[in-house]
């Protein structure tokens, strides 16, 4: 049977040039990590730590105070939760439909199809960990017509196959390929703008409201009865040493352990791992696994599960994204 696999925390592998705007003031101090599947990177620099995917993609993002991720969505689900720091996350076609403040342990599913960014707003640098659907998580990334044209001013230019050339480097498009088109005005009219209330309710869940309702069981967060109600391809569930105690446990599905607080003991077929914060493991298929948390204190961490939902179906109000 196949072994779980494990991504340290202090062994991620930064890119600087993952995206569109690696050269754009504002965004060039970005880290971008890879750590299962292969992502959105549009960079061939991305070092990817696992390349199998469990049915959705798992990365992050690190930025410095200040520094911001430009506008753009996805066609399948993206879901992020605040390592360390605090964050602004806003959406809208000019980022002014809307923002939430999120702070450590917080998490957020944002709609498909609504252009988003988000900037550390805190006072030292800050992590964020995020989930994609699907395998190929949906194709990629579409940035919003602004931040094509000003990175193309910067040197920058996204072929449409989604690959990144720098003519700073002296790159360019090879022949053949084309400039990424940047979407017309009646495409644009397609994307939803959509305020507050259609999303922060709905789509945000808070770390202390996580962990009072982890208190006996694993609190469910994403999936069809969690306190954010969709079906993104995959399902996340809280889990705190009193909620998932120390027994036996296996599922017939990949899973995904992401520790936010605490050092837990993941053990498995006479083998012993701890875990420690921000560290990533994945979880084959009925392998039989017990947590434990052998140092007193606070203690949580979020579990992701793979589902047969299509992923990225993202309700918004009566209409589908």
């Amino acid at each position: 049977m196949s072994q779980p696999e494990i991504v340290r925390y202090g062994e991620l592998k930064p890119c600087r040039s993952a995206f569109i705007d690696a050269h754009t003031p504002g965004s060039d101090q970005k880290e971008n990590f890879t750590i299962i599947g292969a992502g959105v990177a549009e960079s061939p620099d991305q070092h990817v730590h696992i390349k199998a995917t469990p049915g959705f993609n798992i990365g992050a993002a690190g930025q410095p105070p200040k520094c911001f991720n430009s506008l753009h969505y996805h066609n399948s689900a993206e879901v992020f939760f605040v390592l360390s720091g605090k964050w602004r996350f806003y959406w809208g076609l000019n980022g002014d439909a809307g923002e939430v403040i999120l702070e450590e342990g917080d998490i957020f599913n944002i709609p498909t199809r609504v252009f988003r960014g988000f900037e550390n707003i805190g006072d030292k640098y800050g992590m964020i960990m995020s989930m994609l659907g699907g395998d190929d998580a949906g194709g990629g990334v579409i940035w919003a017509p602004h931040v094509l044209e000003s990175a193309k001013d910067h040197g920058l230019v996204l072929s449409d196959k989604g690959v990144l050339y720098d003519t700073k480097k002296g790159q360019s498009l090879p022949e053949g390929e084309r400039e990424m088109p940047i979407m017309t005005d009646a495409e644009l009219a397609e994307i939803a703008e959509v305020g507050v209330e259609g999303i922060v309710p709905k789509y945000v869940a808070r770390y202390w409201d996580m962990m009072a309702l982890a208190k006996h069981k694993p609190c469910d967060v994403i999936g069809e009865h969690g306190l954010i109600q969709d079906k993104p391809g995959f399902d996340v569930d809280f889990l705190t040493p009193t909620s998932v105690g120390s027994q036996t446990q296996s599922s017939t599905k990949d899973q995904v352990l992401m520790v936010m607080r605490g050092y837990w003991c993941l053990s498995w077929e006479g083998n012993k791992q701890v875990l420690n914060p921000g560290d990533t493991c994945w979880i084959p298929p009925g392998l039989k696994y017990s947590l434990e948390v052998k140092v007193s204190g606070e203690a949580s961490m979020f579990r992701v599960t793979k589902t047969i939902d299509d992923a990225g179906l993202t309700w918004l109000g009566d209409k589908a994204w």
